[in-house]
């Protein structure tokens, strides 16, 4: 049987492999998901060490077990500011001291953190202990948690407040992974995030003022470009200099979509366009078109589930409505009589 939108772990273990090449075979699965990092081991253990890697989401989860082992690790230069990424950090055993721009933060069991990878950071411990690494785009972390600049290295505690049911998300992302589906564990993502955001702390003002004129240019874009047909998601972004994923963001925190939106002032165009004397030697069809409609039938059904009303029986009303408050006006002018309720 085919189990659509889960994924197998990847797990790696030295042991199974010869004491003697125990380190090496670590460091080189280590080095696939880390990179090129520096690791030290204390000559004095005897090492071993387990990796796991498992999806959520689309997201990668990896759980590191180890002997004593510390890290340092440098950003590659020039990479490309969409690779960048956060992680968040979850201390499952033993207790391990991260760093990262003059910034420390000790770690103890159901502790976390978040690291910035586009900064060098490092990490040891003196005794075995593992941990959870939830790797994040940079630009969907900053989206998520609504700050555009993000905290160093914060310390969430994870033996009281919201620091006990994020260690515990995280650890119940971690062992249902494998039967998680993708839309799923986008939803457990969602939510993990959210917890983390509600624990490092509320949007600063101005992080919502960014979002309120970010959205602003957004449907100000839209709005004068609503007559091209092949307006769309990817156009809207690239104009305003945002992630397509940032843009569909946007919009859900209102509760809609980009493409309801442009429907919507697309049927909301019409509609004015409809009930105007100025357009009535034009038929409905080519006003339809003219707001980047390009299927007469789909935009006649829109309209009615828009309306409550077909675009034809629309016009035809907005016209009887005018023409009888112009007869009205007109006898009313000709009999040198006011209205005893003006318009």
């Amino acid at each position: 049987m085919r189990i659509t939108g889960k994924q197998m772990p990847q797990i790696f273990s030295t042991d199974l492999v010869p004491i003697a090449d125990r380190r090496d075979a670590w460091l080189c699965n280590a080095r696939l998901i880390c990179g090129d990092c520096r690791f030290e081991f204390p000559r004095r253990h005897q090492f071993h060490g387990s990796i796991e890697r498992r999806k959520v989401g689309g997201l990668e989860l990896t759980r590191f077990s180890s002997s004593p082992v510390s890290f340092a690790k440098s950003p590659v230069t020039g990479t490309n500011a969409a690779d960048r990424s956060c992680i968040v950090i979850t201390q499952l055993h033993g207790v391990r001291c991260y760093s990262q721009d003059g910034a420390t933060a000790i770690l103890n069991p159901g502790d976390s953190t978040l690291i910035d990878s586009g900064l060098c950071w490092s990490s040891n411990c003196g005794g075995d202990c593992s941990r959870l690494y939830l790797r994040v785009p940079h630009w969907m972390m900053e989206n998520r948690l609504r700050l555009t600049h993000l905290p160093l290295l914060p310390r969430i505690s994870g033996v009281s407040g919201l620091g006990v049911t994020l260690s515990r998300l995280a650890t119940s992302l971690y062992e249902e992974a494998q039967v998680l589906t993708h839309e799923e564990g986008t939803s457990a993502i969602e939510a993990y995030l959210e917890i983390l955001s509600a624990c490092i702390g509320h949007p600063l003002r101005e992080d919502v003022d960014h979002h309120v004129e970010l959205l602003s240019r957004v449907e100000q874009f839209i709005g004068t470009h609503l007559a091209e047909p092949a307006l769309n998601p990817t156009e809207i972004a690239n104009a305003v200099g945002i992630s397509v994923r940032h843009l569909h963001r946007l919009f859900s925190r209102r509760g809609s979509t980009v493409t309801e939106c442009i429907r919507e002032q697309r049927l909301e165009r019409c509609r004015l366009d409809l009930c105007d004397s100025r357009c009535a030697e034009r038929n409905i069809t080519e006003i339809a078109f003219c707001w980047g409609f390009s299927d007469s039938a789909h935009f006649s059904r829109s309209f009615k589930r828009q309306f409550g009303i077909s675009p034809r029986l629309f016009r035809l009303q907005s016209w009887s409505e005018s023409w009888n408050a112009e007869g009205t006006r007109g006898l009313l002018a000709a009999a040198n009589l006011r209205p005893l309720y003006p318009n």
